[in-house]
């Protein structure tokens, strides 16, 4: 399975903090805020990632990134000239997708919870079809909402609906099968001349191939999508880590343990880091072992 990271958009909701530079690029406690999804799809185990920016931020996404060998897997880089919808990451990723399954999750999207690798797994155990996310949320009126089964096979999806059927809602992380692409080539825009990701879930909801997967209590889903919503993950993760000693989306961290890189190339990492309190971490953990 490869991954695909969308970190387009003009993030016109963070003014002025995002007019010369992308929301993804911007920090979340110690570390830029796309590092969240690059550990996600990490933490599922997939080491191909496609990052799709803006023609202005590809380049600065690059510099962040490279080709990812320090960390033992692989970047590539696609431009989003406009945005167009999230479903055109799969238009622009055909080449990149070739013949595997596809996972997309949303630059902006932050998950952290303790039992969340099993949660990842388990989507990835639906070789045929679509699995999403489903989130429990106070006030599911402000997002696309997901009603399923006991068998977890979704019945329906509105998106901020008036009279919810349910109280979860959708997350911005999916999984497809291979499909995935040619049924993006042929949905037809919405009225705002984008390509939805509702349409593609909605077809293999036709298909009866979409499964969701309930994320349990413990695990928690933050919105990046305003100021007061970048300043409380920011402090979540600064408490979190502070207070367990314990990073959150470390990239070089979750590498070693999945074996994709060795100890030695840990401890290189650190020492070139170990003037900051995130390069002590790395040389601590690789001298305290797993």
């Amino acid at each position: 399975m490869k991954g695909i990271i969308l970190a387009g958009g003009k993030g016109t909701r963070l003014y002025p903090l995002t007019i010369a530079v992308s929301k993804q690029l911007l920090p979340i406690y110690d570390k830029p805020l796309i590092y969240y999804p690059i550990s996600i799809l990490m933490l599922a185990g997939i080491k191909e990632i496609l990052i799709i920016s803006s023609p202005e931020s590809i380049d600065q996404y690059h510099s962040l990134l490279g080709d990812g060998s320090t960390l033992g897997i692989s970047f590539s880089y696609a431009v989003q000239d406009r945005p167009r919808g999230l479903a055109d990451a799969f238009i622009i990723g055909e080449e990149f997708i070739q013949d595997d399954d596809v996972c997309l999750i949303l630059g902006d999207n932050v998950f952290y919870g303790q039992n969340f690798s099993s949660t990842l797994l388990e989507a990835m155990k639906n070789n045929s079809g679509a699995t999403i996310f489903g989130y429990p949320v106070k006030d599911p009126r402000e997002f696309g909402v997901v009603e399923f089964d006991k068998d977890n096979n979704v019945i329906s999806i509105e998106e901020k609906p008036v009279n919810p059927k349910s109280s979860y809602a959708v997350p911005g992380l999916y999984f497809y099968d291979n499909s995935v692409v040619e049924i993006a080539k042929n949905v037809k825009p919405s009225e705002r001349g984008e390509i939805e990701i509702t349409s593609i879930n909605n077809e293999y909801l036709r298909r009866k191939q979409l499964k969701v997967v309930p994320i349990g209590r413990g695990t928690v889903w933050l919105d990046t999508g305003s100021p007061s919503g970048m300043m409380q993950a920011a402090t979540y993760v600064e408490v979190v880590q502070n207070r367990q000693g314990l990073y959150i989306a470390c990239l070089e961290e979750i590498a070693w343990r999945n074996g994709f890189i060795s100890t030695n190339q840990l401890i290189d990492r650190g020492k070139a880091l170990e003037q900051t309190e995130y390069g002590q971490y790395l040389l601590h953990i690789a001298k305290a072992g797993k």
